[in-house]
């Protein structure tokens, strides 16, 4: 048990004051989630020795109150007095849009490593979170669990630290190698043919849909001779429609990302927007005799070829995240010249087809 040195009341009988503690920015806590309600935590000090207890209010401006049992006193403890606040009991996550519980928490996109520098020659505070927010009175970590489905709460307190680093997500380190020039385009379009077929755990990586440790995790599942991605999909880390655009790659596809590639309007003016919507397909450029468009999956092809005749020239069908197709599609209905006087709207995404 450590001592922690207190120069100020240890009795505090005053309540808290209502405050939410942050969520992670890409989603929110459940609705009236506040932090004046009993948590178990572990309080550490700089040494690194630490005592655990519960948390039983936290204010960014004074501190927090605590106390090592149940009937034992009540502390009041300044941010000051310690370096790192832990609470490891799982919070479920909501999705800012819907305000409904998350499915699964969007982990290869999110979560990254981190690295906290503290004063002197004191050891850093190194882990995973899955987004964090730093605000005056300090950092806030979230260390996913291995539910898919939560997190822990991790804080640092500003005086404890000086700076504080964050590696690339499973999605950024993809995103490395997506194409965004015309010419690589052309050149991976020539090379496909000749591609040998990727083990689906590698075409998952290489598009930032999971990381090396939900691979892990989803083949220690005893689930039989079930394949990969499909444990994958019933274990709620990927969609059906993540699985399809990852079998798309497996079998040589170019990922293209469609936030950097120059888009030729010449291409756009090819295909109407209402057709691009139905098909999910977003026209990218022409070469020769050929209309090189993105989609999340080989079969939007043939729906393009069934919705839409295109006399003189040859769809060709590369791949892009459907986050990234949405965003096209919306950006072509603002340029549609239709668009102030005729409703569109991409309501296929929310689904997984």
């Amino acid at each position: 048990m450590i001592d922690l040195p207190l120069d100020f009341p240890t009795l505090d009988s005053q309540a808290p004051r209502p405050w939410h503690w942050p969520a992670p920015p890409c989603t929110r806590w459940p609705a009236g989630l506040l932090d004046h309600a009993s948590s178990r935590c572990r309080l550490e000090v700089a040494s690194g020795d630490g005592m655990s207890g519960e948390m039983l209010g936290f204010d960014p401006a004074h501190g927090l109150r605590f106390r090592t049992q149940v009937d034992g006193p009540v502390l009041h403890v300044p941010l000051a007095r310690f370096a790192r606040l832990c609470l490891p009991q799982p919070m479920g996550l909501v999705d800012p849009d819907t305000h409904l519980p998350l499915a699964r928490l969007p982990t290869a996109a999110q979560e990254r490593e981190y690295r906290v520098e503290r004063p002197g020659s004191l050891q850093p505070f190194c882990g995973r979170t899955l987004g964090h927010v730093e605000a005056a009175e300090g950092l806030y970590l979230f260390p996913p669990c291995e539910d898919e489905r939560s997190v822990q709460r991790v804080f640092v307190p500003r005086s404890a630290y000086t700076r504080c680093e964050f590696g690339p997500s499973a999605e950024d380190k993809a995103a490395e190698h997506w194409i965004s020039d015309p010419r690589a385009l052309l050149a991976a379009i020539e090379r496909q043919q000749h591609l040998p077929v990727l083990p689906i755990g590698h075409a998952l990586q290489n598009l930032g849909l999971v990381t090396p440790a939900q691979v892990e995790r989803a083949l220690a599942q005893p689930l039989g001779d079930m394949p990969l991605g499909e444990r994958l999909v019933s274990l709620g880390v990927i969609s059906q429609g993540d699985l399809n655009t990852a079998l798309a790659h497996k079998m040589g596809y170019p990922v293209v990302d469609l936030t950097r590639f120059p888009i030729e309007p010449e291409a756009v003016r090819q295909i109407p927007v209402r057709v691009a919507l139905a098909c999910r397909t977003v026209p990218l450029m022409i070469d020769g005799k050929r209309l090189i468009v993105a989609c999340d999956r080989p079969a939007r092809l043939e729906e393009l070829r069934t919705n839409h005749a295109l006399v003189q020239l040859t769809p060709v069908a590369v791949m892009a995240p459907k986050a990234q197709i949405k965003l096209a599609l919306a950006g072509l209905m603002q340029q549609d010249v239709w668009s102030h006087s005729v409703t569109l709207r991409p309501g296929f995404f929310p689904t997984t087809r």
